[in-house]
């Protein structure tokens, strides 16, 4: 039987904890900065550690204002540029500048690419692993590991040859592969006098996309916290996680909502305010999640490759006074049918053997 065939119900309320999409913040992506806003610019292929992270090298507006602009790096002058942004912006405008760091390589990661991908939905993903490999709540592997020191490579020589101006803020998926791949790429870096040490927030809304496939089910946080115990759980943090359930995925829309929910809480925090002193972020996050927030702050599609990182300039407008906030989302989740046994080998659908009924219930208990 073909699981495509089965089709997916859509069932009870999208089990999202926080407000849902606000209609009082419209994001924008503030294009002409960043090689990766360009059409031509094929993600495929393209390396952020060749091109300036993508900088573009070209003038600015705020470089009529620097008596030493010819003598700034590309970097520098960019800083100038998005400061003179917000010193210009209405109350309710706030511009960030978001780097997206997706996770290296994870052992689910490998095994998909071992199992093929449709045998890999249907089936694999809904275990914990195999005789050789976790991947629930997968960490990375040994090419992972190197793809996360590439990128605190690259930090550390633009750090020093471009005097980038390090992000003001760290944010980190409560996943393990996120959680590893930034402590290897901002640990011990050398970091600019004056600038924001590295000890990141780990926000529950900036992990992946939540399906059935046990490499999304996080860890409880007594583990997160015995593993980095001087990095800080954002107010409210379960300590076993409360959305993963092995039987319903969250949908694009529903990621969407709880997207939107994160931008709003890091552009403008619990009150509502602008924070201009906070202009560069960094969210070490996971290849869904990131597709979400650029479909958000509506960027181009860009997918990254594992280990790659995609920086945009975010305009935020609030829209009307007071604190942001909104109803309950009620965006569906969708029921995800699998396998009970290892699927017939297709390189192109999942289809289960005749005496294996795909159904609804999860296959691994999880952690």
């Amino acid at each position: 039987m073909k699981l495509s065939t089965l089709g997916s119900a859509l069932v009870g309320l999208a089990v999202v904890n926080a407000s849902a999409v606000s209609t009082s913040v419209e994001y924008t992506a503030v294009t002409g900065y960043f090689l990766q806003d360009e059409d031509a610019t094929d993600a495929s292929t393209f390396d952020y550690t060749a091109e300036n992270f993508g900088l573009i090298n070209r003038t600015y507006p705020a470089d009529s204002k620097l008596k030493n602009s010819a003598s700034l790096s590309q970097w520098e002058r960019f800083h100038h540029q998005v400061l003179k942004l917000n010193q210009e912006a209405g109350k309710n405008v706030e511009y960030k500048v978001l780097f997206l760091g997706r996770h290296g390589e994870g052992w689910h990661n490998a095994a998909e690419t071992y199992y093929g991908t449709p045998a890999w939905n249907c089936y694999w993903a809904e275990l914990d692993g195999n005789s050789t490999a976790t991947w629930a709540d997968a960490a990375l592997t040994e090419n992972g590991i190197l793809q996360a020191q590439k990128a605190h490579d690259f930090w550390a020589s633009q750090i020093k040859t471009q005097n980038i101006h390090t992000p003001d803020v760290y944010y980190v998926s409560p996943l393990t592969r996120t959680l590893q791949t930034a402590n290897y790429t901002f640990n011990n870096l050398a970091l600019p006098k004056d600038s924001t040490p590295f000890k990141p927030t780990i926000k529950e809304l900036f992990r992946e996309g939540i399906s059935i496939h046990t490499c999304d089910h996080r860890r409880s946080a007594s583990y997160i916290k015995s593993l980095f115990p001087a990095w800080r759980l954002e107010s409210g943090f379960a300590e076993e996680d409360p959305y993963w359930n092995g039987v319903e995925a969250e949908t694009s829309d529903a990621q969407d909502v709880r997207s939107t929910t994160a931008l709003n809480e890091v552009f403008f925090g619990t009150g509502g305010k602008v924070q201009h002193e906070q202009a560069f972020i960094s969210v070490t996050s996971h290849s869904g999640e990131i597709s979400s927030i650029l479909r958000v702050v509506g960027h181009r599609t860009f997918k990254l490759n594992t280990g790659a990182v995609i920086p945009v300039l975010v305009k935020a407008e609030k829209k009307g006074k007071g604190v942001i906030s909104g109803p309950t989302s009620t965006v569906a989740w969708a029921v995800s049918p699998h396998c009970t046994e290892p699927p017939v080998e297709s390189v192109t659908a999942c289809v289960c053997p005749s005496s294996a009924v795909p159904v609804t219930t999860a296959l691994a208990t999880g952690f």
